[in-house]
């Protein structure tokens, strides 16, 4: 009887929450690298592409990963593209119904989007790089660089 108060206690749910917490802030530990990105009191600038070349450009180690990253997005629009043009148009040809066809496009587009994503993660071999360390350096070295540190 004594056994069944405790579980019920409070610290039997405060010691079961901190067993998750504690799980999944190790599994979500990603998002630590753009906490001080994202938290900022003013956001960072806009870049363009050339600030991204001049990156690559000037670091040996992560602008090559960088770069390749950035490639991989390539195969994610084609799988977005095509996934939305060719669901859309299976539900236009079957149903003849304008929201289940616009419905179909978005699904598409989302589905060819994550298959063209993983294409190019295999094609382009980026789970042998460190690509969240790239882009957490490129956006170190533009915080530098917009604020006239670097």
């Amino acid at each position: 009887m004594a056994e069944k108060a405790e579980e019920s206690s409070p610290n039997f749910f405060k010691r079961h929450w901190e067993g998750w917490k504690g799980f999944y802030s190790d599994r979500f530990a990603f998002l630590e690298n753009y906490s001080k990105f994202v938290k900022r009191d003013k956001p960072l600038p806009s870049w363009s592409q050339s600030d991204v070349e001049e990156f690559i450009a000037s670091d040996p180690v992560y602008g090559p990963t960088l770069r390749t990253a950035r490639e991989a997005v390539k195969f994610g629009l084609a799988g977005s593209a095509i996934g939305a043009v060719s669901t859309s148009a299976m539900a236009w040809k079957y149903s003849r119904s304008p929201h289940g066809a616009l419905l179909s496009f978005a699904a598409g587009a989302v589905f060819g989007w994550t298959f063209g994503h993983e294409v190019g993660n295999h094609w382009l071999q980026l789970y042998r790089l460190d690509t969240l360390t790239a882009q957490a350096k490129f956006m170190e070295w533009w915080e530098k660089k917009s604020e006239g540190r670097y």
